[in-house]
């Protein structure tokens, strides 16, 4: 990976890009700011937009960002990663800091540092997303800390984990069954043998998956379909009537029914009803001749 250089002054930082021990090295090596010291160079950046007095603030807060991104590293991703996400929130952290609520900025960044971390986990952590709302997210932190502790979750476990979280033992279940997962090659290892074929790929063919077959079908139905309508509409109201009521409408009527509509017998209906068919199938033979 390149390597990066924030630069302070007459001092070179390597960002955790390249050499990870020697950035942490650099990073813990820089002077951390006293609180008065703190004070002027967020006044300057806020009223001034001094672009200097910001990098200072960010430099003397990199090492606490190394600190945080330390918790995280049991997710398997990448430290440097983990590291120059929390960068990113700790420069947000620094455009948004007010000095006048007297606080430390750290305490203040840490929120933001943090943030950008457990977005860049959520995104990395598997191939499909396992958390997308906030209540999710929120779950999927605490949920993974609690099993550390308890391992595999029992009954009364669950519902103690949902009332100390404040969510449903549904939603527990459910999160807890996305983090036993694990990410699964859809086709098999190319050495595979055959009794060895346990990917998906080998198990959810569809025996109609040509993507061919499909267009060429739906173009069938859609010609069947325009036939069936143009073949309609050379009928008279009461034969179109009949077949839509008998054979196209979501409720089949009987016989009886339309002979009690149109006043006939429930003979007349039938032979009105054969008549018209014929009619369909010569007028649709002709069109596909056509």
């Amino acid at each position: 990976m390149e390597t990066a250089l924030i630069r302070s002054g007459q001092q070179n930082l390597p960002a955790p890009t390249g050499d990870l021990n020697g950035y942490i090295q650099a990073v813990n090596a820089l002077p951390v700011l006293d609180f008065d010291e703190e004070q002027r160079l967020a006044r300057q950046l806020r009223d001034e937009a001094n672009l200097e007095a910001a990098q200072q603030l960010i430099l003397s807060q990199l090492r606490f960002v190394v600190h945080i991104a330390r918790g995280y590293t049991g997710y398997g991703l990448p430290m440097g990663d983990l590291i120059q996400e929390g960068n990113i929130g700790l420069m947000k952290a620094v455009k948004r800091f007010d000095p006048d609520v007297g606080v430390r900025l750290i305490s203040f960044a840490v929120h933001w540092i943090r943030a950008e971390i457990h977005e860049y986990v959520i995104r990395n952590w598997r191939m499909v997303k396992v958390a997308s709302t906030k209540a999710q997210r929120k779950l999927f932190f605490k949920l993974r800390s609690a099993k550390n502790r308890l391992g595999w979750f029992t009954r009364d476990e669950v519902e103690a984990v949902a009332e100390d979280l404040g969510v449903k033992p549904e939603t527990v279940v459910e999160m807890e069954g996305r983090l036993a997962g694990q990410d699964t090659s859809f086709d098999a290892p190319v050495d595979a043998g055959e009794d060895d074929l346990f990917s998906p790929s080998a198990w959810m063919e569809a025996p109609d998956g040509d993507p061919a077959e499909w267009v060429e079908r739906a173009d069938t139905t859609a010609h069947e379909h325009e036939g069936l309508a143009q073949a309609l509409a050379t009928l008279d109201d009461r034969s179109r009537d009949i077949l839509q009521a008998r054979w196209l409408g979501e409720s089949k009527q009987t016989l009886q029914d339309l002979a009690n509509r149109y006043g006939v017998s429930a003979e007349r209906i039938r032979q009105l009803e054969n008549n018209a068919i014929r009619r369909l199938r010569k007028e649709m033979a002709a069109a596909e001749a056509a």
